[in-house]
Parts: structure tokens; sequence; C-alpha cells
């Protein structure tokens, strides 16, 4: 009996041993592209290979449903007049739901085609940043720069149909310049009824709910921050523990000086990665799905990069410009950019 069990232990650590050696070296990649006139595209909700919607900055709300070769969208606009400018899309699993940045702050359920405003905010100070769901059926959140000593936090706990915004008696004190970034709608992450919000700015911090939003901490990072365009610009998780941030200064995107960090406590703590080669700014960061929170792409203005080994060391594949990347199987992912959608397939 003993020497079977040393044989199964010997047998684990080679197969061990062997997923490692077969982790994947990309040196190069190919991106599909789709021309999407008039449009910067920050927004993007990847379904699978041949579907994809995105949401862009002409109150655009569009998609494929056979792998890009047609196109569909709709377009919005609020009193005739206002264009919004979208930035945050997020999906419950039969609706698209689209926010705009400024002021007026319009969020927007896209059924069938048709578009429903669920949800209005006028301040001079609003300027809404990410919106996501925490499953396919009720809970959603979206978040936005301070409009008062704390973040715009919108939650909806009916599928969309109500949202409301949580009172600064229930969130952590944001410092004054302390702001979040509506770079490529990944500054919040869901997992279960846990969400971790990325901000920048004066401050570059963590806020984290567990109970979808009800209650939160906050945790500090050692991201560049101190001022305006300074700051964590995306955020993913593997799993409840393992997650990674990414950003830096938006006005310096050739420099990668504390802009990347790792956790592994489920962002209560932060480690930078000391690489500083590579990548520079980048505004989104996804880990790429089945791979053990291995393999992660990392995508902005100033090209595309992939890490093999949970983001410790980085290796740019592509200079094609994009803001967003998501990926829907360990093969396929979609982008979003400026006037343009791109698809990436791994061989």
């Amino acid at each position: 009996m003993k020497r079977i069990s040393v044989l199964i232990v010997a047998f684990l650590l080679i197969i061990s041993c062997t997923k490692k050696e077969l982790a994947r070296t990309i040196e190069s990649i190919t991106i599909k592209k789709f021309d999407i006139e008039n449009s910067s595209i920050r927004a993007i909700k990847a379904i699978d290979s041949k579907v994809v919607y995105y949401a862009g900055s002409n109150g655009d709300v569009g998609g494929t449903l056979d792998g890009g070769t047609s196109w569909t969208k709709t377009d919005i606009r609020y009193k005739d007049s206002i264009i919004p400018h979208f930035r945050s899309l997020a999906f419950n699993g039969s609706d698209y739901f689209a926010l705009s940045i400024e002021n007026p702050a319009l969020l927007y359920k896209i059924s069938k085609g048709v578009a429903t405003l669920q949800y209005l905010e006028e301040n001079d100070k609003v300027f809404y940043d990410s919106l996501t769901f925490f499953d396919d059926t009720l809970h959603g959140i979206a978040v936005g720069d301070p409009t008062e000593n704390c973040a715009s936090i919108l939650i909806t706990e009916d599928g969309g149909e109500t949202w409301n915004k949580i009172t600064c008696d229930n969130l952590p004190e944001i410092t004054e310049g302390e702001a979040f970034f509506a770079a490529s709608n990944t500054n919040i992450k869901t997992m279960g009824s846990t969400a971790w919000i990325a901000s920048g700015g004066k401050k570059a911090r963590i806020l984290k709910s567990e109970d979808f939003g009800k209650t939160w901490q906050i945790y500090e990072t050692p991201i560049i921050h101190g001022n305006g365009p300074q700051g964590i610009y995306s955020i993913d998780f593997a799993d409840e523990n393992n997650g990674i941030i990414i950003g830096g200064d938006y006005t310096k995107p050739l420099e990668n000086k504390a802009n990347k960090a790792i956790t592994k406590d489920g962002g209560k703590t932060w480690t930078l990665i000391a690489d500083q080669q590579n990548p520079n700014f980048k505004s989104c960061v996804q880990y790429v799905p089945n791979t053990g929170g291995k393999e992660i792409f990392a995508v902005g203005f100033t090209g595309v990069s992939f890490s093999n080994d949970g983001g410790i060391s980085w290796k740019e594949v592509s200079k094609d410009r994009y803001y967003a990347i998501q990926f829907v199987d360990k093969n396929t992912a979609w982008l979003g950019g400026q006037q343009k959608m791109g698809k990436l397939i791994l061989k």
C-alpha cells in the first residue's frame, strides 16, 4: 500500500511539472479588424466566438451575431439633441445596459434593439466609469467619480429595472482628487457576491464589497498615484484570492513605473511586479480563462502584452492599439478600439 501511495504522488508530481512545461509561449498575434465608423469603443461584452456587443462614444450600441461578417447598431439620443458618450456596457442574461459618462448620466436598457432610459442623474460633477452585473439575473453595479466625498456607486437588485445610488454614509471616504477611470469598463471586477473597484488620481486604492455592494472596505496599493492621470485603470481576478491591477500614467504612456501589481489575498495587499521592461501604460488587463491564472493579456493604445507566468514577466506581442479586451475561451478574445473592433484567435 505504501509503495502504491509513493507511485501516485510521483505520478501527480510528473503531471504537475508537465503542465508547467506546457505553458504557452506566444511570440506574436494577429487580430482581425472590423471598422466601426465615428465611434470610440471602450466597452464591450463578449458572449462567444460569434457574438459580441459594444457601446460607443457616439450614442451607438451595436454588435455582431455571426463573428463579424455583419454588424448592427442602435443609435440612442436623449431629448433628440444629446448624444450619450457610452463607456460602460453590461449584460444581465437577457438585456444589455449602457451607461454614459457625463452630465446628465444616462443608463439605458437595450432589449431587442429598443433603448429604455432606466436611470438619470444630473450633477455638474457626475462622471460614470464602469458597469457590470454580478450574475445573469438580479445584481448589478456601476461606479463613477465622486459627486460628494465618496465614490458614486449605483446598484440594482432586480436585474436592472431600478437603480439606486448608495449614500456616502455607507461608503468609504474618498480623498480629494481620487477618482476612477473610464478607460475600458474594467475598473470593476465581480465574482460571486464580491466586487472590487480600482481608483486613481490622488490615490490608487481598491474598494471591496462581499455582499453585492451593501458594505465596503478600502485597501491601499503601491501603484503610482498623486495626480489626475496616474493610478489603476483596470483590475481582474483569476479566483477569489489571486488578482492583478494595471495602469500607470496616461500622459507618460511609455513609462512603466509602479504600474502593475498582483494580490494573493483577495485584494487586501498588493505586490508590485518587478518587470520594468514591459508592459508600459495599459488600459485593460484580463486573465485568459482555463489557464489556471497563468496567462494574462494587457492592452492599450501602447499595444498588446502577454504573460504566461501569472503576470511576473511580460512580452509585447502586438503593436495594435486597443482599449479593451475580453476572452470568451482560452483561444478567442474580442477587442474594442478607436473606430474599430478586433477579434484575436490564438492557435
